[in-house]
C-alpha cells in the first residue's frame, strides 16, 4: 500500500539505532526525506550512510541531545517545517523512588515529557497552517500497565499523555494528528544488553534466560524495530487522518487488560 508521504520531510529524534531508527528506516521507504538525530557522532553518520544508500531520499544527520535546548534548536534549524515529528528519548534509569531527589525528576520530566512537548509546540501551527502534520512519540508499555521499579518513566511518560489527550483533539480538524506508540519486550540494545547483564548475574547461557523472557510473552517472541518502524510510517501517512490521540500498544499480546 502506498502511504500517500512521498516527498513529505520528517524529523526522527534518536534515530541512529533501536526503535528510532525503526522509524526512520521505514519512513524512507516510503520515500520521506529525514532530518534524523541522534548523541553518537558515529553511529548517527553510520546511519546515514546506509540510508541514503539504499532510498532515494535527502537525508540530514543532526549530531545532538535532543533533549537539551541546543540539540532541539539544531534539529529544527535543519528542518524549520517537517511533515512529520517522531519523538523519541531513552528513558530514566530504574530505581526506588525514595532515592530521587527533585533533580533527577526534573531530569526525567525534561527527557520524557517536556523535550516532545517543546518540539511540538515548535512545528504544529506551521502543520495546521499547511494543512497536513503527523506526530508520533514513542512512550512505553509502561504508560499502560506500569512498572514500579520504572516510577520515573511511569510519571513522565505518563504526563506527556495525558497533555497528547487534550492537544491531538484540537489539532486534527486541520489534518494533524498526534499519537502515542507504546512498545513492549522489542529486541533492540537495550534488551540485549538487559539479557546478557541478567545471564551474567544468573550464571545462565543467553539464549537461555532470552528463551525464558520472550515464553512469557504470548506471541513468543519479542518485537524488532522494523515492525515497529511499519507501524509508525502507517500512522505518519495520508490514510491515518482519522486517528489521533491513541495509546497504541505494540507489545505481542503482554498487556493483559481489556481495554
Amino acid at each position: 500500500m502506498d502511504l500517500a508521504i512521498r516527498g513529505r520531510t520528517a524529523i526522527v529524534c534518536a534515530a541512529s539505532k533501536g526503535l528510532g531508527k525503526g522509524c526512520a528506516v521505514s519512513l524512507a521507504r516510503e520515500g520521506v526525506n529525514l532530518v534524523i538525530t541522534a548523541r553518537g557522532r558515529e553511529a548517527l553518520e553510520q546511519t546515514a550512510s546506509e540510508l541514503r544508500k539504499n532510498f532515494s531520499i535527502d537525508v540530514k544527520a543532526v549530531i545532538g541531545d535532543i533533549t537539551t535546548e541546543e540539540g532541539r534548536q539544531a534539529a529544527l534549524a535543519a528542518c524549520p517545517a517537517p511533515d512529520i515529528l517522531i519523538n523519541n528519548a531513552g528513558g530514566p534509569p530504574p530505581g526506588d523512588f525514595r532515592e530521587w531527589d527533585r533533580a533527577t525528576w526534573l531530569k526525567a520530566l525534561d527527557a520524557n515529557m517536556l523535550t516532545p512537548i517543546a518540539l511540538i509546540k515548535a512545528v504544529v501551527d506551521g502543520m495546521s497552517e499547511r494543512r497536513f502534520g503527523r506526530i508520533v512519540n514513542i512512550t512505553s508499555s509502561a504508560v499502560k500497565a506500569p512498572i514500579a521499579e520504572l516510577g520515573l518513566s511511569n510519571g513522565a511518560r505518563s504526563g506527556l499523555t495525558g497533555f497528547i489527550a487534550g492537544l491531538s483533539r484540537r489539532t486534527v480538524r486541520a489534518n494533524v494528528t498526534i499519537n502515542n506508540l507504546l512498545p513492549g519486550a522489542m529486541w533492540t540494545d537495550r534488551l540485549r544488553s538487559n539479557v546478557e547483564f541478567n545471564a551474567k548475574k544468573q550464571g545462565k547461557a543467553i539464549e537461555d534466560i532470552k528463551r525464558a523472557r520472550e515464553e512469557s510473552i504470548p506471541a513468543g517472541r519479542f518485537g524488532s524495530a522494523e515492525e515497529f518502524g511499519d507501524y509508525c510510517a502507517y500512522l505518519c501517512s495520508a490514510q491515518a487522518s482519522y486517528i489521533t490521540g491513541q495509546n497504541l500498544l505494540i507489545d505481542g499480546g503482554n498487556y493483559p487488560g481489556t481495554f
